[in-house]
């Protein structure tokens, strides 16, 4: 029996995974092509074995960003969840999707030739605000309607809330 080292999923919960294996390279990609897959200006990449991903619930759909690369998703919510090549031995999982994203810090940048010219700056981009702090009915709206899947595994799906 394999030792379950991360689990992760999407944000709805229909696709769940985990690891059995601690991420090795964790590193942050700022290629054009991560960029769009993730929506943002970077994607943090968790690289596993292939053998020590396991989806524990679901299926993880695919779109094949280049001939020789793909991006796993859900397809319920639309959460990027992986990037691999098909041919090769590991798979990245992106970091995001951990339950515990804590436990896998980047240790290098690749893509540097696309990184967005304000990324050296974040650190001086104010930060200490709690979500909604001006505004504490929102907060209240979203978190007593939050349809997003815990950060752990559950026994059922769809969650009840």
């Amino acid at each position: 029996m394999q030792t379950i080292v991360l689990t992760g999923g999407c944000q709805c919960g229909a696709v769940r995974y985990s690891l059995d294996q601690q991420p090795q390279n964790v590193h942050i990609c700022h290629c054009r092509m991560c960029q769009k897959a993730v929506g943002g200006p970077f994607a943090i990449i968790c690289p596993v074995m292939k053998t020590a991903f396991r989806v524990t619930r679901g299926a993880v759909s695919y779109f094949r960003s280049s001939d020789v690369g793909r991006r796993g998703y859900c397809c319920d919510c639309g959460t990027p969840l992986t990037f691999d090549y098909p041919d090769g031995e590991d798979i990245g999982v992106l970091v995001g999707t951990l339950d515990e994203p804590n436990r896998a810090p980047p240790e290098n940048q690749y893509g540097n030739e696309s990184r967005v010219s304000w990324y050296s700056g974040l650190v001086q981009v104010p930060g200490d605000r709690p979500t909604y702090a001006d505004n504490p009915q929102m907060l209240h709206r979203i978190t007593s309607t939050n349809h997003q899947h815990p950060d752990h595994e559950t026994d059922i799906w769809p969650p009840t809330v």
